[in-house]
């Protein structure tokens, strides 16, 4: 079965744009499945996780393509650089649109070979994991998060309340689609309403999002394993694996922390520029985002260091040892990982609908901070993250030092365990973690 993706719509658009299409993201996101979903019948599809199409593509990629004539889907196409130049010279002759679909699992190397290869002739789209929303059979509804009215009185009428219990399970599994079983004709709703067969309930009800009975710890073993085997020693000719897997742990029991690499090297047991490379490994895998701090020239005294943060909260939770969602719940990383699962989530919001994330943070030197400023039309959106049902005046105290900076704000939220969205304030709301 198939669980609908929100990006399904931009891929046919950007297919109808470019002769070439490359979806990239992390292992294990549902790349190829999303692909071969929408796909037509005449389009072929051949995977370089197979060493014969492999070798084939790197020491004959002229005969490659012969063989898999276009419109073609090639999957993992990271492992054979050497088709880039001959897809080049292809779509110049034929200069048709959507002659191939390629997904890719490694940023920094193939977007290297695609700018220099491809410039101009491809479309670039980002996959992550399952969001929330598409867990919940909304994936159409997805739209780039903004805390204004109509924004969100949108899914003021739609949206159901999350437990915290539901929250940190999902946040505990993480977003990776093996986690998460997928919807069959009679999955529709608890016993509180129905659904039409076509993705829309009706009446109370809901969709109930329910594990797929994946061994969770094995899955993440495996994946950390496959990971540093095959895309750490692509990226990094890293040679020793263990002081590799620290420096992961490391960066994971981080999440949500300004960026400090002096300390994360004291602890690895290597220097700050090995640190630097590695989180570039992390980056350029999926693995991690660095949220930029704002800033403007008017201003000297805000902190110019990224805030770091694991893309899956399941693989963050996996790596610093939580055993279940109720520890992960009351322990320490509890906030930590909350406010990681909401960036996520909006950084889905955007990406899962063709768009860059205009996201920052604001942290100076007096240590006023505000988690997440979105910025759209030169205006800046202030967001706290906060674990908490009542939020009041005091979560967002630091929103007023926004004013100083001479730029517009608007309006704000407090992105939080509130069942409801309420006003905090004339100028800031109180808005669920469904919401996002």
């Amino acid at each position: 079965m198939y669980l609908k993706r929100t990006l399904e719509s931009y891929v046919v658009k950007v297919s109808d744009m470019f002769p070439v299409l490359l979806v990239t993201g992390p292992r294990q996101v549902g790349k190829t499945t999303l692909l071969k979903r929408i796909c037509d019948a005449n389009r072929q599809y051949v995977t370089l996780d197979d060493p014969n199409n492999v070798r084939l593509a790197r020491e004959e990629p002229l005969l490659f393509i012969q063989r898999f004539k276009p419109p073609v889907l090639i999957d993992e196409i990271q492992y054979a650089p050497e088709l880039l130049p001959v897809i080049k010279a292809y779509v110049d002759k034929y200069k048709t649109r959507g002659l191939f679909w390629l997904t890719g699992s490694q940023q920094f190397h193939l977007m290297k070979g695609v700018s220099e290869s491809l410039a101009g002739r491809v479309g670039i789209i980002n996959l992550l994991g399952f969001s929330l929303k598409e867990l919940q059979r909304k994936a159409q509804e997805s739209e780039p998060f903004l805390p204004v009215e109509n924004f969100l009185e949108k899914f003021n009428s739609t949206y159901y309340t999350l437990s915290l219990e539901d929250l940190y399970e999902i946040i505990w599994y993480g977003s990776f689609p093996v986690m998460w079983e997928l919807p069959k004709n009679s999955d529709w709703g608890d016993g509180e309403g129905y659904g039409d067969g076509q993705g829309n309930g009706h009446g109370d009800g809901r969709y109930v999002i329910k594990k797929s009975g994946m061994d969770r710890d094995l899955f993440y073993a495996s994946y950390v394993q496959t990971y540093l085997q095959r895309d750490v020693r692509d990226l990094a000719n890293i040679e020793n694996i263990t002081i590799f897997l620290k420096f992961l742990q490391s960066a994971a029991a981080r999440t949500g922390q300004l960026l400090n690499m002096t300390d994360m090297a004291r602890d690895v047991g290597v220097s700050p520029m090995t640190v630097s490379n590695w989180l570039s490994v992390l980056e350029a895998s999926g693995i991690i985002y660095l949220l930029k701090p704002y800033h403007n020239n008017i201003s000297k005294r805000l902190i110019k260091a990224p805030k770091l943060y694991f893309l899956d909260t399941g693989l963050c939770a996996y790596l610093t040892a939580w055993s279940s969602p109720k520890t992960l719940e009351v322990g320490a990383m509890s906030g930590a990982i909350l406010e990681t699962f909401v960036v996520a989530e909006i950084l889905k919001s955007y990406w899962h609908n063709g768009k860059r994330a205009p996201l920052y943070y604001y942290r100076d030197k007096d240590k006023k901070e505000i988690d997440l400023l979105v910025i759209k039309d030169s205006i800046v959106y202030p967001l706290e993250i906060k674990k908490t049902s009542s939020p009041g005046v005091k979560d967002i105290q630091a929103f007023s030092t926004v004013k100083g900076l001479g730029i517009s704000v608007g309006h704000g939220g407090v992105i939080c365990l509130s069942e409801l969205m309420m006003p905090i304030n004339n100028e800031v709301s109180a808005i669920p973690v469904g919401f996002v």
